[in-house]
């Protein structure tokens, strides 16, 4: 492995520097360009038949009706797909529905039409009758049936036991993304048999694939294009609306445009896995972990997705950031007939840390411990190996320093104050400051970056030297994340080029850069970039060194490389790169394995105001400290920071899908209780730089750990506030009203498919 690069910022505006985002002035703005504002003359309106059933057979699917009405260019069904009928991450989701439906939302026809009220009545004339069928909606019972997507048997270690065992049983609800930026797209036709698509997107060449195949024609035929996206958070890692607008303009031979309301966007896209979690905790009475056994049990929904990896992941880091030398556990993912779940920010890692960190705060309840000193206690230093997957990792392990750095940041001042904004529920409900408790609770989270289990994880750059600038190209996609200026930055730095640039660009001009997921664009993208510059800067090198040299005979790139004009025209000025991260292998049959490229840590604290006569929650501050290897833009992580956290607030306290024989039933933001700038508490954070031992300058990923400890330091600190065994999130009011009013323990949990009872 490399050393990693130091760097200086070029002119204040390098590796190191928070600079202006090319993007943020036009989408403060509002000009923008996101994937609905692609505008085409003559575009038809598509539009999708859904399904109202969680399960059933299709019993008649009659589009002749719809086909007669005036403005309908298109009807089609699944007889009428050309390719293959299926896609997805998984492969095994139906492009339409064939005889039969398995989950609430499916899409069934789709049409096109010459205006979105057409279309309309189009999908309403459609003639589909169904019969419905028994759903299986409970994954218990179907882990139970053995109707999975994936199960795990992994272990570690000698079979040890501890004098002090504490054993939970935990339950995430369903979260969903919620994008502010709904799914939209257009397909236009070249008139050769292939068409341009411009579409939300996380990875435009799975994208290019997966349609290519549908279509029966040749993947080159399809060009997919960035467009703008209004956010993604793993919501756009699965085809949605694209591979619709593409099989509509085929039939058609016209552009076709395409936008889901908000109720069809719920339906549209994957979610968070619900999770159930059966845990049990051994340690020594000085608090040294002995053992842990768990299952985890996740719901998949009716098709794959990304839940292989999901489960990996999670059962990966099923013991947190601590050293254990005896591990059982399973993992399962269960097929059932509800919405299908997949990737969401955190991606398995959030829902085993909710599980193991309650745990820890139960092991140190019982051992008569501070929740800090137990977790340092068993804390992994660099140098140790991983305690389920028994990886040999050997780049920086912060969890100590992280863990110190949050617990020495200032709490904050008093209880809340007159003002009714800060009390819980704020100005629309009537809290007493003499039933608000205040509680503190601390954890810890640990995830892989990248994609792990031996998947080949790659991305593609190139680098041109223009006469005025530098641009770089690459496929992959911005989706808010500030990667459009990292990108620029890792540029200036590697070449002292200032005036940098950076294109967007479509499958048929580059390689894959991947997805915009799993933390990996900074180190993947970010290191194609570096190593195309070094290319460049290179040749420059071998072109000059000979005969540009200063008056003391030392060459000075410094001054070369501004001379951009006589540069470019004497060397090639284009270097393209492929950048991987050092290889992942996949798990053995008992887990063991090199899972993980990179590792990331980061420690929560978080301080609630609690109205325990309501069972209202007020998220008063989290205090974060972070390990990021190098902070190439530290504004931008703070923001990556400040919206992980929002996201995990969300999760703990509002946020979930509540879903009713497979349907949905809260599919608008007035039910889905998002958090707002009115309920975001202060944020703290302290950014800890270790540096990566791959990644370009030394960086890591920062998106995903904001996400994945915050949830579980928000539970921890309404236990702490109310003295409740919150075993579920979101935590409903009743949930804390009713064990005040009434205390009794927390309903016998269901028999684990694993074996762990609780």
């Amino acid at each position: 492995m490399t050393s990693p690069v130091r760097a200086r910022p070029v002119s204040g505006r390098g590796v190191g520097a928070s600079i202006e985002r090319p993007d943020g002035g036009p989408k403060v703005r509002g000009t923008f360009s996101f994937a609905s504002d692609v505008r085409v003359p003559g575009a038809l309106w598509g539009m999708t038949l859904r399904s109202p059933h969680a399960r059933a057979s299709i019993i008649r699917l009659d589009v002749a009706r719809a086909l007669a009405l005036p403005g309908v260019a298109a009807v089609l069904t699944a007889a009428d797909i050309p390719g293959s009928k299926f896609c997805g991450l998984g492969g095994d989701q139906a492009v339409l529905a064939l005889d039969e439906v398995s989950y609430w939302g499916q899409p069934v026809a789709i049409v096109a039409a010459r205006d979105p009220e057409t279309a309309r009545r189009a999908v309403a004339a459609v003639d589909v009758a169904y019969a419905p069928l028994p759903a299986a909606l409970d994954p218990v019972a179907a882990a139970e049936r053995d109707e999975v997507f994936r199960e795990l048997a992994w272990e570690r270690g000698p079979d040890l036991r501890g004098a002090v065992i504490v054993e939970g049983y935990y339950e995430v609800g369903m979260q969903d993304q919620a994008p502010l930026g709904l799914e939209s797209g257009i397909a236009i036709p070249d008139g050769h048999g292939g068409m341009d698509i411009h579409a939300i997107s996380q990875w435009l060449h799975a994208d290019r694939d997966q349609i290519a195949n549908c279509l029966g024609v040749d993947q080159h035929d399809i060009r997919v294009h960035p467009a703008g996206v209004g956010g993604a958070f793993g919501a756009r890692e699965d085809l949605s609306l694209q591979v619709h607008l593409a099989l509509l303009a085929q039939r058609t031979r016209r552009p076709v445009r395409m936008a889901y309301d908000r109720e069809e966007s719920f339906a549209g896209h994957v979610h968070r896995h619900p999770a159930r979690l059966w845990y049990r905790h051994e340690a020594d009475t000085d608090g040294t972990l002995v053992r842990i056994d768990c299952t985890i049990l996740l719901d998949g929904g009716a098709y794959a997705s990304t839940s292989g990896f999901v489960i990996g992941t999670a059962a990966a880091w099923a013991a947190g950031p601590y050293r254990c030398p005896s591990v059982r556990l399973r993992g399962i993912v269960a097929q059932t007939n509800n919405p299908p779940a997949g990737a969401m920010r955190g991606f398995g890692a959030v829902q085993a840390c909710i599980g193991y960190e309650a745990q820890m705060d139960r092991l140190a309840g019982a051992l008569g411990m501070s929740p800090v000193a137990l977790r340092i206690r068993n804390a992994l230093r660099t140098g140790d190996r991983l305690s389920v997957t028994g990886q040999a990792y050997s780049g920086p392990l912060p969890v100590v320093r992280c863990l110190e750095a949050v617990a020495a940041m200032p709490l904050p001042d008093g209880g809340p104050s007159g003002d009714v904004r800060e009390l819980p529920g704020g100005v629309g409900r009537c809290s007493a400051s003499t039933a608000i408790r205040r509680g503190t609770g601390f954890a810890v989270g640990i995830k892989n970056a990248g994609f792990p289990e031996g998947f080949d994880d790659y991305s593609d750059a190139r680098v041109v030297l223009r006469r005025d600038h530098l641009e770089v190209q690459t496929a992959a996609i911005e989706v808010g994340q500030g990667l459009v200026a990292v990108l620029q930055q890792i540029a200036r730095s590697a070449s002292g080029i200032d005036a940098v640039r950076v294109r967007f660009v479509s499958t048929d001009e580059i390689g894959s850069a991947g997805s915009s997921s799993a933390s990996r664009q900074t180190q993947l993208s970010g290191g194609a970039v570096l190593a195309a510059t070094k290319i460049l800067v290179g040749r420059v090198l071998a072109h000059y060194l000979a005969d540009r040299l200063d008056d003391r005979g030392v060459w000075r790139k410094d001054e070369l490389m501004r001379r951009l004009e006589d540069v470019a025209g004497e060397i090639d000025p284009v270097a393209e790169s492929r950048f991987r991260h050092p290889a992942t292998t996949q798990p053995d049959e008992h887990g063991q394995g090199n899972l993980a490229a990179d590792v990331m840590i980061a420690a929560h604290r978080a301080v609630v105001d609690v109205d325990v006569e309501l069972g209202l929650v007020r998220v008063v501050e989290v205090s974060t400290a972070q390990d990021v290897g190098r902070a190439i833009h530290p504004q931008a992580v703070l923001g990556q920071i400040e919206g992980g956290i929002a996201q995990g607030v969300g999760l703990a306290t509002t946020e979930e899908l509540i879903v009713r024989e497979g349907r949905i039933v809260n599919a608008s933001f007035t039910d889905y209780l998002l958090p707002t700038f009115a309920d975001a508490p202060q944020v703290r954070a302290v950014l800890i730089e270790e540096p990566s031992e791959w990644a370009p300058f030394g960086a890591k990923g920062v998106g995903e750990p904001p996400t994945v400890s915050s949830t579980a330091a928000v539970l921890a600190a309404i236990r702490d506030a109310t003295g409740i065994a919150v075993w579920r999130t979101p935590v409903r009011p009743e949930d804390l009203v009713l064990a005040v009013r009434a205390p009794t323990p927390p309903p016998s949990p269901p028999r684990s498919p694993g074996g762990i009872s609780a």
